[in-house]
C-alpha cells in the first residue's frame, strides 16, 4: 500500500513524464516507486534503452548517475542528493589509471563500473561483479589491471588464467568489508539448510566459505529460481528488503544486519519529489571525458549482452 507522499511521486512523475532507476540497495519505499530496480549493469542497460522520457531521476551514487548521463547525452539526468557517493569509486582517480598503465604498458585496463567518469575514460573496458569475468576473458591481453575493488579482483584471479593486477593497492567498499566467517558460521549452524550467498566485494575468506558468489542481479535470479526456501546474504540489507518482497514465501536472512550503504540512503522521497519538481541536481559530465567513458562503457554492454 503506497503512503500519500509516494502517491504524489507518481502522479507527479507522471505529469513530467519522468522514469525513475532505482538501485537494489535504495530504502524500500524508493524501490516501491521505481520504474525500474536493478544491480550496476541492468541499470546501466535500462539507462541506455530509455526511450519515452527525457527526465531521469536516478536513485543510486554518482558513479552511476554520470553513466546514466553518458549514455544519454540528449536526455536530463537528475541526482536527488549530490552527495551521495560511492566511496570506493573515489579511491581511484584517473591520475592513479595513468599511473598504472605506464607502470605495465602492455596489460589492458579493465575498471569496474564503480568508478568515477574521469576514471573510465583511461579504461579499455567496464565490468560489474555480475560479468567481470567474462570481460577479462574477451580480451587478448594476457596482463589485466583491475580496479577499483581488491575482492573483486581476487575473485576474478581465482576463475581465469589471465594475471590479474589490482589498482589501486587497496580498494574496497566499507559495506561488504562488514561481512565475516564467524558470522556466517553462526547463521549456518542455526539455519543448517539455509544457502549462503556473498557479494564478490566481500572479503576472500567469506567467499570460499560462501555456497554462491553473486552480483545483486545474480542473487534475485538464484532466490527465485531456487528449490531452497532459507537463504542467508551478504549484501547491503536492502537488497533483502526486494527480496523478501518478491519472495514471500522463503526464508530471507541478512548475513549482518548493519550492512547499510548511508550514501545510498541519502536518497528520500522528499528529495525525490523536489529532484522531479525542480529538476535538479543535474548531472554532466565534460564531453571530451564522456566520449572516451562511452567506448569502454559501450564495449562492456556489447560483451553482456
Amino acid at each position: 500500500m503506497l503512503n500519500e507522499l509516494q502517491k504524489k511521486i507518481i502522479n507527479v512523475k507522471k505529469e513530467k513524464n519522468a522514469i525513475i532507476l532505482a538501485h537494489n540497495y535504495q530504502k524500500g519505499e524508493i524501490q516501491e516507486i521505481a520504474d525500474f530496480i536493478g544491480d550496476s549493469l541492468e541499470l546501466c542497460i535500462k539507462a541506455s534503452q530509455i526511450k519515452e522520457s527525457d527526465l531521469i531521476i536516478f536513485c543510486g551514487v554518482d558513479f552511476m548517475a554520470e553513466t546514466a548521463a553518458i549514455l544519454n547525452p540528449e536526455k536530463k539526468i537528475v541526482i536527488p542528493d549530490p552527495e551521495a557517493e560511492c566511496p570506493m569509486a573515489h579511491m581511484l582517480p584517473a591520475s592513479e589509471v595513468r599511473k598504472a598503465k605506464k607502470q605495465y604498458p602492455d596489460a589492458a585496463v579493465v575498471l569496474y563500473v564503480n568508478t568515477l567518469a574521469e576514471a573510465k575514460a583511461e579504461a579499455d573496458i567496464l565490468c560489474t561483479s555480475s560479468n567481470a569475468v567474462q570481460v577479462v576473458e574477451s580480451l587478448p591481453q594476457k596482463n589485466i589491471l583491475f580496479g577499483p575493488d581488491n575482492n573483486l579482483a581476487w575473485y576474478v584471479a581465482q576463475n581465469t588464467d589471465k594475471k590479474i593486477i589490482p589498482i589501486p593497492d587497496e580498494g574496497y567498499c566499507y559495506v561488504h568489508k562488514m561481512f565475516n566467517v564467524a558470522d556466517l558460521m553462526f547463521l549456518k549452524e542455526k539455519y543448517p539448510n539455509a544457502e549462503i550467498l556473498v557479494h564478490p566485494e566481500c572479503d576472500p575468506e567469506v567467499q570460499e566459505y560462501a555456497d554462491y558468489i553473486l552480483s545483486t542481479g545474480g542473487m534475485i535470479n538464484h532466490v527465485a529460481d531456487s528449490s531452497k526456501d532459507t537463504f542467508i546474504i551478504g549484501t547491503e540489507i536492502d537488497l533483502i528488503t526486494r527480496l523478501r518482497r518478491e519472495n514471500p514465501d522463503k526464508t530471507i536472512l541478512p548475513a549482518f544486519e548493519d550492512a547499510i550503504c548511508e550514501n545510498m540512503k541519502l536518497h528520500t522521497l522528499e528529495n525525490v519529489l523536489k529532484s522531479i519538481k525542480t529538476e535538479k541536481y543535474v548531472v554532466k559530465v565534460p564531453e571530451n571525458i564522456a566520449k572516451r567513458a562511452l567506448k569502454a562503457i559501450e564495449r562492456m554492454i556489447s560483451v553482456s549482452s
